[in-house]
């Protein structure tokens, strides 16, 4: 059990779960969030509220964030009242999802004030967030590691997939990049099969014991489609951003995305028919309407 005190600044559905975890492993936690409902059950269980990120980059070595979008990380790290303000922060890790090119951004900034960047994405959803059995993609300095390791070893297993500022993002966009296109073509296979005749839960068992298994049939099409759940916690719209992020990045690096490019236009007709908050599992839902069927449900 640690007492030391670290900052959590974004304590919202992904966020709020780590910080959880980080108070009943035994850390003193400072925190700030723009919304008042989100702080006061940490608040209750002992967390020190603060004004602003600048507060909590005052109170504590090591500042962590979780946040919807890099506009937003970057607004929080470099912006009026940021974590670059603080007086006592050595150490920011961001474990949210904003490409390379912010992080790296992010770094050049906090530099000049002697505050180390870490980049610290994590794959395995909000069940992985409440059980502390998600990947984290480190991206920091030999010397650092240890100094967050601890932390880090609270959230799940550890992967350093580099030294430099925006590695651990671009592991994290590719990694999106894969679960966001098993779910799209499996949801094409699924949806096929039905109209064909076949049973949705015999296909992906079938699936499942063969070449085809991946993500979305092992898990997300069982657990959340065909039963008409849609619930695992991550919205279409934050899917959508991660392609995209990673099409800008393949982009500059001179990697032709064309599955990538197809996956990002059946995100962003689920959008637009589903809406920005739906789950990332209603891509199917356009596929189902195009093709008469639907999947699980009382429509098999």
């Amino acid at each position: 059990m640690s007492e030391e005190t670290v900052g959590f600044i974004g304590v919202g559905r992904m966020g709020g779960r780590l910080a959880r975890r980080l108070i009943n492993a035994g850390y003193r936690l400072t925190i700030f969030d723009t919304s008042e409902a989100a702080i006061q059950p940490f608040a209750a269980m002992g967390a020190r509220a603060s004004a602003s990120a600048a507060a909590v980059a005052s109170a504590c070595e090591i500042v962590i964030t979780c946040l919807p979008t890099p506009q937003i990380v970057q607004n929080v790290a470099l912006g009026a009242d940021g974590i670059v303000e603080g007086t006592r922060v050595k150490i920011f890790i961001d474990m949210s999802t904003t490409g390379a090119t912010y992080a790296k951004r992010i770094a050049d900034g906090l530099r000049p004030k002697g505050i180390v960047a870490v980049d610290a994405p994590v794959s395995g959803g909000v069940a992985g967030a409440e059980r502390g059995t998600l990947d984290v993609m480190v991206s920091c300095s030999e010397d650092v590691l240890p100094r967050i390791k601890p932390v880090l070893e609270v959230f799940g297993k550890i992967f350093l997939v580099g030294r430099d500022p925006g590695m651990g993002q671009t592991m994290k966009l590719l990694n999106n990049l894969l679960s966001a296109a098993a779910m799209a073509i499996s949801s094409e296979a699924v949806v096929m099969g039905v109209k064909a005749g076949l049973d949705p839960t015999q296909i992906v068992d079938v699936i499942n014991g063969g070449t085809g298994r991946n993500s979305a049939t092992a898990d997300k099409i069982p657990r959340c489609v065909i039963p008409r759940l849609f619930n695992t916690g991550f919205s279409i719209e934050l899917l959508n951003k991660d392609v995209r992020l990673c099409l800008e990045e393949a982009d500059m690096l001179g990697v032709p995305m064309i599955v990538g490019t197809a996956v990002r236009q059946l995100l962003a007709i689920t959008m637009a028919s589903e809406g920005r908050d739906a789950d990332m599992t209603e891509i199917v839902k356009p596929l189902e309407r195009w093709a008469g069927v639907q999947i699980g449900g009382s429509g098999t």
